[in-house]
């Protein structure tokens, strides 16, 4: 595969992963801060407005300590009035103001699946931004929630962490507290700041009508504007991905320059990077937290050099015809399909790895357009479960589970009780991890197979065969691990596919955050066991490569049949010609 990729792209993807790495300590160490209540830098400029929140919503951080019951019943409730009440701004979006293009209101099914997306941090969009949201349902409909989602992901997380570091405690936290600081100190600050860079690099904001260019072709084109920048800033810093226009960061006016191209998709594995560093600070072990880092690593980089090689070493029917793909001064070489030029193949193909490895979905090129095996790279990603690097929050608690049942697995292979953080793993921890690690693969197994039997399912498909198979597999998988990504193709936006999607993002964020909140509550009421010479090191290279190993087997018996179907199918197909 080295042999596709240039020593241009070998730097690029260096850069990147260097300059992400070099973030993980300082923001990680900083979250560390907030969610312990210490003082930040950050305090004397927004500690008036948490003061303020706390005050309006009539909560005291320091005594309303809550069991994982009464948290789970808040993250619900929380959920539910976000999705409501984004359910009805979209209905009703022509009689409210801010809609300058004068855009009618949503179809309820449709209005169901945006609202079922965008509070479950997955952003799956069956429209197009800019002929179908008005910029009233942008800003106070669509980025509220991306701010909320994540923090909903992180206030999880940090109830999980507390669940491993207390003992015999009855409570995991507090969720608004939780929320508050993870909007006011976290959220708010990067978006502001990233917001500020895009803009400087052309990114749109404004709240004018649409512009009217007259080109040189002789006739009039709409230009679509808007407050694009602060949308964008959040959905990457959020994992959220839901584009303000329809070609999402394709489109010149909202990822107009490779400096914005690079701040956008570092944006994507910041904050998900850098809670593994987070999670060593507060569990006063940072060894554990480097090594789930180093796990998450190391199976994500051979990805993305395999979804780059197999762009960048092109269409073998090509070859055939004598074509030239390879990269020189004059062409980027290789499958330059569905690619700006802007931005070439290995941009285009690290966005495609980092956007699925988190719960993202944003892109900066069509994935439908990827060669079979470069486009079962992202497919891939997403039947990991979103937790290499995943969402935020909701990428680190997943991994989480997967360490526990790695431990559990361990424990069994030498025969004693297994530990994680001197808590005992027993039966009601690994029947907890098993629903969460399980509900996605179901979701998505039994999402595909009504989607193809049905006549309704099969009434969207619009390319036959093995390509046809993978564009469904990759949406219900999109959805099903709250991603967001999509293969062009499918026809989504019906009532069919608008009710089976948003069904199965809500199931699958839902159904993993109240067994991981069972879990917390579970570990938190437990002694800590001393460390023994019998107890298990989790942070050495052993540990990693079981959980590594356990990962890579529980997805390939999960996933494998369906792989064999589509893109594997697909690469054959394409060699034959």
């Amino acid at each position: 595969m080295s042999q596709f990729i240039t020593g241009n792209g070998w730097l690029q993807l260096a850069l990147y992963m260097a300059v992400l790495l070099a973030c993980v300590v300082p923001l990680g160490g900083y979250m560390a801060r907030v969610f312990q209540g210490e003082k930040t830098f950050m305090s004397p400029v927004l500690g008036w407005l948490e003061k303020l929140t706390y005050t309006i919503c009539g909560v005291d951080p320091d005594k309303d300590d809550m069991s994982w019951k009464d948290y789970a019943i808040a993250t619900m409730v929380f959920s539910a009035i976000a999705f409501i009440v984004l359910y009805f701004i979209l209905v009703f979006q022509n009689l409210l103001p801010f809609n300058p293009q004068k855009l009618p209101g949503l179809t309820p099914d449709l209005s169901f699946n945006t609202a079922a997306s965008f509070v479950t941090n997955t952003n799956w969009q069956a429209y197009g931004g800019e002929t179908t949201m008005s910029y009233f349902s942008q800003m106070v409909g669509l980025t509220v929630q991306n701010f909320i989602s994540p923090a909903v992901g992180l206030a999880v997380l940090v109830a999980l962490i507390r669940g491993l570091s207390r003992k015999e405690s009855t409570g995991i936290g507090n969720f608004w507290v939780d929320m508050v600081r993870a909007n006011i100190y976290i959220l708010l600050p990067l978006a502001l700041v990233v917001a500020i860079l895009l803009g400087s690099q052309g990114v749109v904001q404004t709240f004018d009508a649409y512009v009217t260019g007259h080109t040189l072709q002789g006739v009039d084109q709409t230009i679509a504007v808007g407050p694009a920048a602060s949308q964008v800033a959040i959905k990457q810093l959020g994992t959220n991905g839901g584009g303000f226009f329809n070609v999402n960061s394709a489109h010149p006016l909202e990822n107009p320059t490779p400096l914005a191209n690079f701040i956008e998709v570092l944006s994507i594995l910041l904050i998900p990077a850098a809670l593994c560093y987070t999670f060593g600070v507060m569990v006063k072990d940072k060894r554990q937290g480097w090594s789930i880092l180093a796990a998450m690593t190391i199976i994500f980089v051979p990805l993305l050099i395999s979804c780059v090689a197999m762009e960048q070493g092109g269409n073998p029917n090509f070859a055939a015809l004598h074509i030239d793909q390879m990269a020189s001064h004059l062409q980027a070489g290789g499958n330059m399909e569905g690619k700006e030029t802007r931005f070439g193949i290995t941009n285009s193909a690290l966005w495609a790895s980092a956007t699925t490895a988190a719960s993202n979905g944003s892109v900066n090129s069509m994935h439908d357009s990827y060669t079979p095996l470069g486009g079962m790279v992202p497919l891939l990603l997403m039947k990991f479960g979103e937790i290499i690097y995943g969402g935020v929050g909701s990428g680190l608690y997943g991994m989480l589970v997967m360490v526990i049942l790695t431990v559990f697995i361990a424990g069994l292979m030498v025969g004693r009780t297994p530990e994680y953080l001197g808590k005992k793993i027993q039966s009601f921890e690994i029947k907890m991890a098993s629903i969460a690690m399980l509900v996605p693969g179901i979701l998505v197994l039994i999402g595909v197979a009504i989607a193809v039997m049905t006549k309704d399912g099969q009434a969207g498909i619009y390319n036959p065969g093995a390509h046809g198979f993978s564009e469904v597999l990759y949406a219900v998988t999109s959805a099903g691990n709250n991603n967001g990504s999509a293969f062009a193709g499918l026809s989504a936006n019906t009532p069919f596919y608008n009710s089976l999607l948003g069904l199965c993002m809500l199931f699958s964020r839902f159904w993993i955050i109240i067994p991981t909140l069972a879990l917390a509550g579970a570990l938190a009421a437990k002694k800590a066991v001393p460390e023994s010479a019998g107890t298990l090191p989790t942070h050495n290279v052993l540990f990693i490569a079981t959980l590594v190993g356990v990962i890579v087997i529980v997805t390939v018996l999960t996933y494998v049949p369906t792989l064999a179907l589509g893109p594997v199918v697909e690469h054959f197909n394409m060699i034959k010609g």
